[in-house]
């Protein structure tokens, strides 16, 4: 019984996020309430486990994506240097989100607008990305920090032979 619920949950949640997407690829999971927007591209195999996209940037997020819960990507920004009021106007500055394949982000990751996440990379739960993280790196803390890299022979023979989760 517990296994049907888990399952309906997964579907629900799933046709919920998927249908506000303005592309999703196959296999797309998602297992915790998510939030997607119009201007949201999802590749094949993706992982969601309770995000927000808020925003009206465009976000592209690559194949074989994973999340952790309670992420966050904030693709808009008040506009208070060169609004009409004080501390900021009704308008905004939006800027994309671009997440490579193979990202893994973990629990209550925030990106915000402009970030480009490099192929590969793991985000460290807890972290705030506010600049580009490359290949293959693994970053953390806030703002996030590249503090080493993947074993990128190894992370590159796993892609040739197709193993991805």
């Amino acid at each position: 019984m517990h296994s049907l619920l888990v399952k309906l949950k997964r579907s629900l949640f799933t046709r919920f996020a998927i249908n506000k997407a303005f592309s999703v690829g196959k296999n797309c999971r998602v297992n915790s309430y998510t939030r997607f927007t119009s201007k949201t591209h999802i590749g094949d195999n993706c992982n969601f486990n309770g995000m927000e996209i808020l925003g009206k940037g465009e976000i592209t997020i690559g194949n074989n994506f994973h999340s952790g819960h309670d992420c966050i990507i904030i693709s808009s920004y008040h506009n208070y240097d060169y609004g009409s009021k004080i501390p900021y106007d009704e308008t905004t500055i939006d800027k994309s989100v671009h997440i490579n394949d193979n990202v893994w982000i973990g629990h209550r990751v925030i990106i915000l607008g402009g970030i480009e996440i490099g192929e590969g990379a793991i985000i460290q739960a807890g972290s705030v990305v506010v600049n580009d993280i490359p290949k293959c790196a693994i970053a953390g803390g806030s703002p996030a920090k590249v503090f080493t890299y993947r074993n990128i022979e190894h992370y590159e023979k796993l892609k040739q032979e197709g193993s991805f989760f």
